[in-house]
This record gives structure tokens, C-alpha cells and sequence, in this order.
């Protein structure tokens, strides 16, 4: 397990540790459960994710599906918060941010949707 390994690392240091995860990843299949609030980090290095909003598991699959069509209003504020080089494209989200709500209605599971 590691919770938030790269969180206070300078940009270097913390591409050097991603490196090292992903050359274990490779090279040993070595598997860990990777904590973190970086959702570019997340999205470097993880096959699945989990996102958790008040110590439950609310939305869970494949990185690249969650992180580009969410379900759940909290990972759709989640993505909307992280920022973007793009200042159009931040500003969008700026107002998708403030437009969501944390405790909207959870709409039907991804599985539900795709059944």
C-alpha cells in the first residue's frame, strides 16, 4: 500500500518514483494499492480505480473509463477540480465545479448502465 508516496516530492523526484512503480509494474507484475489525490498520477499508473467520497467506495473500474465518463456526481467534481494547463478548458471546468454537487442523487452504476 501506498498513501500518497509522490505527494510531497519535487516534480523530479516524483517522476523518478513513477518510473521506479511502473518498471516494478513491468518487469515483477508487482501490484500495489496506490492512494493518492493526483488524479495524473492516478491516471499514469493505474490499471483500476476506486474513488472514495466519505470512506465509501462510490464509483470503481478501469482508470481510463472512470476518469473520462464518470458516473458518479463526486468523481465528476473530482475531475472538474483538477486543473488543466488550458485556460479555456479550466475555466469549463471551474464552472462544472461549482455547478456539481458533492451529495447529488447517485445516478445508476456504470455496470447498470452498460447491462
Amino acid at each position: 500500500m501506498a498513501d500518497e508516496p509522490t505527494s510531497a516530492l519535487d516534480v523530479t523526484i516524483q517522476a523518478r518514483i513513477l518510473e521506479l512503480l511502473r518498471s516494478l509494474q513491468s518487469e515483477l507484475g508487482f501490484a500495489c494499492l496506490f492512494i493518492s489525490h493526483d488524479l495524473a498520477v492516478v491516471e499514469q499508473l493505474a490499471d483500476r480505480v476506486a474513488v472514495m467520497h466519505r470512506g465509501h467506495v462510490v464509483e470503481q473500474g478501469p482508470t481510463k473509463e472512470v476518469l473520462t465518463d464518470p458516473v458518479h456526481p463526486y468523481t465528476h467534481r473530482l475531475l472538474s477540480a483538477a486543473p488543466v494547463a488550458d485556460p479555456a478548458a479550466q475555466r469549463r471546468r471551474r464552472e462544472t465545479w461549482r455547478r456539481l454537487r458533492a451529495d447529488d442523487p447517485v445516478p445508476p452504476s456504470r455496470s447498470s448502465l452498460h447491462a
